[in-house]
C-alpha cells in the first residue's frame, strides 16, 4: 500500500515517511516541483495534497494524474503531524469501506 504526498515542509519529509510507515504505507513525498513528477507518481492508493504549502502547478499535475488513474485525493490545509495522521486514517477507512467512500466517487 502506498501514498503520495504533494506539498508539505521539507524538514518534515522524514516525519511524513515514518508516520506513513507506522500505518503500513510506503510513501513518495514531493515538497518541490520536479520535472518528472507526473511520471513518477505511479499508482498509489491515494494522494495527499497539503494546500497551504504547494504551488498551483503541482496541484494541477497531481490532480491530472489522479484523474487519469482514478486515484482518490485528500486535501489538507495544514501540513503538520496530526493533520497527516488524520489524512492517513481517512485513507485507511476509505480503502476498508470503499463503496461508502466519497473520495472514489466521480
Amino acid at each position: 500500500m502506498s501514498i503520495v504526498v504533494i506539498g508539505g515542509n521539507e524538514r518534515m519529509e522524514s516525519c511524513y515517511k515514518s508516520i506513513a510507515k507506522s500505518f503500513g504505507y510506503k510513501s513518495k513525498i514531493y515538497t518541490k516541483m520536479c520535472r518528472k513528477m507526473s511520471n513518477s507518481i505511479g499508482t498509489p492508493d491515494a494522494i495527499i495534497i497539503f494546500t497551504s504549502t504547494v504551488s498551483h502547478k503541482m496541484t494541477m499535475k497531481a490532480e491530472e494524474e489522479a484523474k487519469k488513474q482514478h486515484i482518490p485525493i485528500l486535501r489538507s490545509h495544514s501540513s503538520g503531524k496530526v493533520a497527516f495522521e488524520n489524512c492517513i486514517k481517512e485513507i485507511k477507512y476509505c480503502i476498508e469501506h470503499c463503496n461508502l467512500c466519497e473520495l472514489k466517487k466521480e
